[in-house]
């Protein structure tokens, strides 16, 4: 039936192709000679595989190889450099060629919904021009390091797999305006989302999700779904405080940071010099109550903030926790603050 309607075709040379809903088994090799085509929508088939004479149709623009038996992406699809859509959801995909990234430099849309991966090759980062990738519903663990390089990403969606953690970059993704992580094992979101100044929608329900980010009130949010996460709840219990002991490594770093606020100072002249102790300092962080900077003792505490008033969103009510990092117990025991300490059971 197709090699009837493809000879059909043939003679119109056209543009775009539907063989969507047709029960196909295979593709005949006829479709290279389709050279004008730039759209190609063969969804909902039983489609396997395809001709190596697909690679021929050098202007395609769209391909659609949604809901068919594919249990990788075709080899033939690496020819199609100026690809901008790819569409290969409900396949049976298991992995991705890494060679596929080298050539769709011009991809835009990706969607891989419902398939089996379980993984996101690194050199996903070659595509550089992505702003819009779906991943739902596979079976994925995590994110590589790479994946922060595709910095034209808007949207993202991840729902239904077995995330635990985002890359500590994330926040390079500074386009992104939807982020979709909906049903993940999410326990909690890096720091430096807060650098995604972009979100708009943020979906993170039914995670393992118990506190926000410091800077979860930074991002100009409009939509905030959090529902059915363990999210720490405002209900104080008795705790003793322990004995505050901090480290020589601590403490030499904290009156060094203090010393670098000079300008005159001799250490701020020396610094200069100590580019490991340079970079080992700039990972300090900032009490929320006195200001000063610490390096890696700190107390968790949490601040339980309105979603009206502060994230601003439209679409609840009530508070969240944001996470909330003091420099010692003499900052917590001060009047004046909201910040509360965290009680793990």
């Amino acid at each position: 039936m197709a090699d009837t309607l493809l000879l059909r075709v043939l003679k119109s040379k056209p543009n775009q192709l539907k063989l969507n809903n047709q029960k196909l088994q295979t593709i005949p090799k006829i479709i290279g000679k389709l050279e004008r085509l730039t759209l190609l929508d063969i969804k909902n088939n039983k489609l396997k595989d395809l001709p190596d004479e697909v690679s021929h149709l050098y202007e395609l623009t769209s391909l659609n190889l949604g809901n068919n038996e594919f249990e990788e992406i075709p080899q033939c699809v690496i020819s199609l450099t100026n690809l901008i859509k790819l569409h290969a959801f409900g396949n049976k995909i298991s992995k991705i060629n890494p060679v596929l990234f080298d050539s769709l430099e011009n991809l835009t849309f990706l969607n891989l919904n419902g398939n089996r991966l379980t993984e996101i090759p690194p050199e996903i980062c070659r595509l550089g021009n992505l702003k819009f990738l779906s991943i739902d519903n596979n079976k994925i663990d995590g994110f590589p390091l790479e994946f922060c390089a595709l910095t034209q990403l808007t949207e993202l969606h991840a729902a239904g797999n077995n995330i635990s953690s985002l890359p500590l970059e994330f926040g390079f993704l500074t386009n992104l305006e939807r982020l979709h992580l909906q049903k993940n094992k999410i326990r909690e979101l890096p720091e430096s989302i807060g650098k995604c100044y972009k979100l708009r929608v943020l979906d993170i329900a039914a995670n393992e999700l118990r506190i926000f980010p410091t800077e979860i009130g930074a991002i100009p949010l409009k939509e905030l779904y959090c529902e059915e996460n363990p999210l720490l709840q405002h209900i104080p219990v008795h705790s003793v405080q322990e004995e505050e002991v901090l480290a020589l490594k601590e403490i030499t770093a904290r009156f060094i940071m203090k010393e670098l606020k000079d300008r005159w100072s001799y250490l701020r002249k020396c610094i200069r010099h100590y580019p490991d102790i340079r970079d080992m300092l700039s990972q300090a962080s900032k009490c929320a109550v006195c200001g000063e900077s610490f390096l890696n003792t700190w107390l968790e505490c949490v601040r339980f903030i309105s979603t009206k008033q502060n994230l601003k969103v439209s679409n609840m009510s009530g508070s969240v926790p944001v996470r909330a990092l003091l420099c010692s117990y003499k900052c917590f025991n001060s009047a004046g603050h909201d910040y509360y300490g965290v009680a793990f059971p």
